[in-house]
């Protein structure tokens, strides 16, 4: 064999395609992964059909097709009051994952240290290593993992390149609030810190809250990435079709990226997807939809002995176990999913150095039947 420098040598297989596995492999409900059990619109999947008979089987423009770049940019304008150009700063991107990944080797250079807050999606700190960057992550902390500002602003200095947010948030369903804008607006002004925005779950939030996005506030966009995606909003996971948007001089360097990261992104989808926007109740009533499934889920696992968090966006539901047992989060996930039947996520594995507060995650966007028994099964843990 010959030798191989790894260079990530911590990281593993990733706790999802773990946890997926382990559900499969029992015959369990599987609420681990966040993809929904049901189909996507039988009109988005005749669109793409549509595309594809009428001829765009070949490659895409690297930056995307145009009619959804415009799509795109109206929606965010409507939505938000943002104005993007959608020839130089909107990009058609393989998901939301890819996006992250090309925005952080944009910019993030060998030593640039980045903020990030625990638990955080695991795609992060990996494309912050690869280019040689620094991590500097501040854990946050059950029940509302509300970001403490004043501990943010211990961590700036000269080397601080980049701060990632992420709202709604994966795993803990919070949301970022006015007064978390206005602590990160003061706290970057006058500084050369960008901002990547995690917004892929912009569409679910609910109780009549507001998503916060960075495009809302003029003095944030000029710095920031904002990632979002139409696997989540349309229950497409498997498509893998997101986008990135950012000012111009940014995007710039996204694109460089992008063109030899994967070039293109899949052609007659994106036809469908930019068809498919044009009414616009198909991703404003996402909302609703989803709030009655987490009010459903939420209220037969109050029959449980589980501890319900807060949940304010995204299709995420995390509990508390700490009444039922003192066993580590990715021990008794194992166990849930072998003597119950039930996958989980435990929620240590979004911390760096395995923090435990006895959290587990679970995925509500799932069919009613499927949550139902899935309660059956949690409410005898």
């Amino acid at each position: 064999m010959i030798p191989v420098v790894s260079k990530l040598p911590q990281t593993g297989t990733t706790i999802f395609t773990v946890m997926s596995a382990l559900a499969s492999e029992l015959g369990a409900i599987n609420l681990s992964q966040g993809f929904p059990d049901y189909d996507c619109s039988p009109e988005l999947i005749e669109l793409v059909n549509k595309a594809m008979k009428e001829g765009h089987n070949q490659y895409a423009p690297m930056a995307g097709v145009m009619a959804l770049r415009e799509r795109i940019a109206e929606k965010t304008e409507k939505i938000y009051g943002a104005v993007y150009n959608p020839e130089t700063e909107i990009t058609i991107t393989a998901g939301g994952t890819q996006a992250i990944f090309t925005a952080i080797s944009a910019v993030i250079h060998p030593n640039d240290e980045v903020i990030i807050f625990e638990p955080a999606f695991d795609c992060y700190a990996p494309a912050i290593k690869l280019m040689g960057g620094v991590v500097k992550s501040l854990a946050l902390e059950p029940p509302n993992y509300r970001i403490a500002w004043d501990m943010v602003k211990r961590l700036i200095n000269q080397k601080t390149k980049m701060i990632i947010l992420n709202s709604p948030h994966n795993p803990t369903a919070t949301i970022l609030h006015k007064e978390d804008i206005d602590e990160l607006s003061a706290l970057v002004k006058n500084q050369d810190i960008l901002i990547l925005s995690d917004e892929v779950y912009e569409h679910l939030i609910y109780d009549g809250e507001t998503h916060h996005s960075m495009a809302r506030y003029p003095d944030l966009q000029q710095r920031s990435f904002i990632v979002a995606s139409f696997g989540k909003p349309f229950h497409a996971t498997g498509w893998k079709v997101g986008y990135c948007m950012a000012p111009a001089y940014l995007m710039n360097e996204f694109r460089k990226i992008h063109q030899f990261l994967v070039f293109a992104v899949n052609t007659p989808i994106q036809y469908a997807i930019a068809e498919h926007l044009k009414n616009e109740e198909n991703y404003l009533g996402l909302a609703e939809f989803f709030r009655e499934k987490r009010d459903h889920f939420r209220k037969g696992l109050e029959q449980s002995r589980f501890k319900l968090l807060p949940c304010s966006g995204s299709y995420f539901q995390s509990v508390s176990y700490r009444a039922i047992t003192d066993e580590k989060d990715a021990d008794f996930s194992i166990r849930v999913a072998k003597e119950f039947g039930v996958a989980s996520i435990p929620v240590s594995a979004f911390y760096s150095k395995g923090i435990d507060h006895h959290v587990l995650r679970f995925c509500f966007a799932k069919r009613q039947e499927t949550l139902d028994k899935a309660v059956d099964r949690l409410i005898r843990v």
